[in-house]
């Protein structure tokens, strides 16, 4: 009996992302399992791939199979739940095995699997046999004295792989198996007695050498750097040591900790007020019950829903269990790392794309050792490899920044929901402005509805003024005179401020008064924005720049307009309007650095700033109770766009915005400036009254048949020509409706379009999209992957590429 490997393989296009089998060769058999990444021959060539092992079983042949080439992990990277998840994602999400494989793997862990090519010179070859592309290999070849990478030779040679098999079959050129790890591991070189100095062989070491000596003897082993630190030696005594054969070197792992050094002091816990008590001991209750547990923890903004779930961890943690906490974004982990290093010290992980990827790697490997209790992190960590799983906090669940924009298009909230179902964990959900959907699953008793009604510590709600910029059109998108009062005020009262403004660079319209050109992008149907730090124009999609011209190049005028302000002009103007105002900007370009947020808001909080203003990354989550005044400076700017969540997003970012001032002794009080003063959804944030909210927005929904009453998915098209795109969108729409009404007819479907997407153009390719109402469900996935399988099958859209978005959110 042969062992046999069912594995998928790297760098596969969806219509070759199968299952293939390959056999095991004896000196592999028993060290293969599932979850190991091997080394495979794929295709005609049997170019060396990387391959995932998903199964392992036995047949009586191997024939028709090739052999796995070698083995990468000797312990398997994913348990039974993580494979269990891998194939989830392909599934749910119709993404390939390893765009899902990189989803759960941290990215430092990849291999770059390949082939090194050297000249044999002891093999005599006839230049006249040779073709043209033969002679050009032994030329670059014989001038190096290394190996090459063959993927790299054909690169600069502009060859195939077919231009290399004669050389290979002659033994001209050698091929060498060369498989890197992206990330090293950090190793630290440590030092040990051999067993030479308990026999008492070395009588006449100096002193410098005792004192090395006597040191190892009590610590059994240190680091090098530890024994030259605390004996006063160099490096010079210990290599003696070594050299004689008293002491030896061997290295140890390290693991890379971003927050080492930063402070972890415990701090016990806060008391919990009558009403937060009351809402631990439902979702307490809730935890220890049988079976599948979710709930909704929804309260008034400070009204110290992250208390509550902080005591609930505390809880789980002390019965043994491991916790997920996720944030949206990593503006607010410094805060919730700071929150539950305080609470729980060095056994707390964190994973975010803000940290170095050998650190990312090094806190991976430390909650898959065990060495974690709670792990914290934005979106990627809902994957992190937490065995004895109790409970999964998601806050701010309402959040767009929880759906993944990339294959595999996830949503972390789904992805919990999965793991906490095989932990058999609790699922917490907590916001003061909850999404539709789990609004509404709590209303139908999907989930439980915990619910805190007043702000912690007696706290005010802020009181909530509307600014209505047709009465001062001169402070669009900057600052009113109401609110300028208002800044003043706060200066004069030594209090702080926050200005939300979700729009960054200095104007986002640049346009010629007199031809009425605007300076837009050449790679993206998008204008381009004005940044006055670098005295450019960017565009925000691509990341295309040029100089600011001083006339327009349609028509030579100099009449330039500059509309339309961002947070770097709103900077400028309260530097100018308020000479010694100490202000900060936060947005993408100012957060570029390494804990740049974790810096910038602490000193906030410090009070080294009086005006915060910036992006959607100041609205929400963080806690400065010196701050008793917010202006929302455009609150109109995501009332209308083509999203149907366009309301949800305006209510949800105006709300908690707002409830970022007065939430200490001092009171609050926020101005939103504004357009439309009557649009119902600007009155119902101001008062912060979700529920009625909640009630117009639901009826809204009901009525066009938007989610929760079905699922809401897009397929996109996307292609350098924009006649294939649009073309190959009709297709997919024809045989789809055609499936759809015969084979699948059973299924609710409610398709719309293809249209083009809301930005046509991006990086210079053109993008189309169809929308598609459906009820979730193993029949409608199937239908999915026919669908996607027809489309690359047929070769006329070899330049197209498409994708389906299970949970689509307006960003195609």
């Amino acid at each position: 009996m042969f062992q046999i490997a069912r594995v998928a393989v790297d760098k596969a296009t969806w219509h070759y992302d199968k299952l293939y089998d390959y056999y095991l060769p004896v000196e592999l058999e028993g060290r293969v399992r599932p979850g190991c990444r091997v080394t495979v021959p794929f295709g005609s060539y049997n170019h060396r791939r990387l391959a995932i092992v998903l199964a392992l079983s036995e047949d009586d042949t191997r024939e028709k199979r090739k052999p796995v080439s070698t083995l990468v992990d000797e312990a398997p990277l994913l348990n039974t739940e993580m494979l269990g998840l891998l194939r989830y994602l392909k599934e749910h999400t119709y993404c390939t095995w390893f765009d899902g494989l990189r989803a759960i793997l941290p990215a430092g862990i990849g291999v770059k699997v390949g082939v090194g090519l050297k000249l044999e010179r002891t093999v005599k070859l006839d230049a006249s046999e040779l073709t043209e592309e033969e002679r050009r290999v032994v030329g670059y070849l014989s001038g190096k004295r290394k190996e090459v990478q063959e993927e790299t030779l054909l690169k600069e040679l502009g060859l195939v792989s077919k231009d290399l098999v004669r050389l290979k079959e002659w033994g001209a050129v050698s091929a060498a198996q060369l498989d890197r790890r992206r990330v090293q591991d950090e190793k630290a070189v440590m030092v040990r007695l051999t067993p030479l100095v308990d026999e008492g062989r070395f009588p006449k070491l100096t002193e410098k050498q005792k004192a090395v000596v006597g040191l190892l003897e009590g610590a059994v082993c240190a680091s090098l750097k530890e024994v030259c630190y605390y004996c006063g030696v160099t490096r010079a005594v210990v290599d003696k040591l070594c050299a004689i054969g008293a002491a030896e070197y061997f290295d140890q792992e390290v693991y890379r900790n971003p927050y080492a050094g930063r402070g972890m002091s415990l701090s016990p816990p806060s008391e919990l007020s009558a009403d937060q008590k009351k809402a631990f001991d439902q979702l307490y209750a809730l935890y220890r019950r049988e079976g599948p547990k979710g709930a909704l923890l929804y309260g008034v903004t400070g009204s110290g829903k992250t208390q509550v779930f902080l005591r609930l961890i505390r809880q789980v943690v002390e019965e043994d269990k491991r916790v997920i906490v996720l944030v949206p974004e990593i503006s607010l982990t410094p805060q919730t790392v700071e929150m539950f290093h305080s609470a729980f010290g060095g056994r707390v992980a964190v994973l975010h794309s803000g940290l170095a990827m050998g650190e990312r790697l090094d806190e991976w490997k430390r909650i898959r050792a065990g060495e974690a209790d709670v792990v914290v992190g934005t979106r990627s960590a809902v994957f992190a490899p937490v065995d004895n799983l109790g409970l999964i906090v998601i806050d701010e669940e309402q959040e767009g920044t929880y759906k993944s924009e990339s294959s595999p298009r996830f949503h972390a909230r789904e992805v919990a929901r999965v793991r906490c179902r095989y932990h058999g964990a609790m699922l917490l959900l907590a916001s003061a402005t909850p999404s539709v959907e789990s609004f509404y699953q709590a209303k139908q008793g999907k989930l439980a509805l915990v619910t805190l009604k007043e702000r912690y510590s007696a706290a005010r709600l802020p009181d909530v003024y509307i600014v209505d910029l047709k009465e001062d059109p001169a402070a669009s998108g900057g600052i009113s005179a109401r609110l300028g009062e208002e800044l003043y005020l706060n200066l004069q009262k030594r209090e702080q401020s926050i200005l939300l403004l979700n729009r960054r660079g200095h104007t986002t319209t640049v346009k010629c008064s007199q031809c009425g050109q605007t300076a837009t992008c050449p790679n993206c149907s998008i204008s381009l924005t004005y940044h006055a730090a670098n005295n450019r124009l960017m565009c925000h999609y691509c990341g295309y720049s040029r100089p600011v011209e001083e006339s327009c190049p349609h028509c030579g005028s100099k009449l330039i307009r500059y509309t339309g302000a961002g947070t770097q002009r709103v900077e400028e103007e309260l530097r100018e309007r308020f000479p010694d105002a100490r202000v900060l900007r936060m947005d993408m370009d100012t957060t570029m650095a390494r804990f740049s947020h974790e810096e910038k808001f602490a000193a906030f909080a410090r009070g080294e700033y009086d005006i915060m203003v910036g992006t959607q990354m100041v609205a929400k989550g963080l806690n400065f109770p010196r701050v008793t005044l917010v202006g929302v400076l455009s609150a109109d700017q995501s009332l209308y766009s083509d999203d149907f969540r366009s309301f949800e997003k305006t209510f949800s970012l105006l709300t908690q915005v707002v409830g970022r001032c007065g939430r200490g002794e001092l009171p609050g009080r926020a101005f939103v400036q504004t357009f439309s003063p009557e649009n119902r959804i600007i009155e119902l944030a101001s008062t912060q009254n979700y529920e009625e909210y909640y009630a117009e927005e639901i009826a809204y929904r009901k009525l066009g048949l938007y989610p929760p009453y079905c699922e809401l998915g897009a397929v996109g098209f996307v292609s350098p020509r924009e006649d294939l795109c649009r073309e190959a969108a009709k297709r997919f729409a024809g045989e789809f409706s055609r499936l759809a009404g015969t084979e699948y007819k059973d299924l609710p479907i409610r398709a719309l379009g293809p249209t083009e997407s809301a930005v046509f153009k991006v990086a210079g390719k053109y993008r189309c999209r169809y929308l598609i109402k459906y009820r979730s469900s193993a029949r409608f996935r199937e239908l999915m992957a026919r669908m996607l399988d027809w489309f690359y099958a047929d070769r006329r859209n070899k330049e197209v590429t498409a994708f389906a978005d299970p949970y689509y959110d307006g960003s195609i």
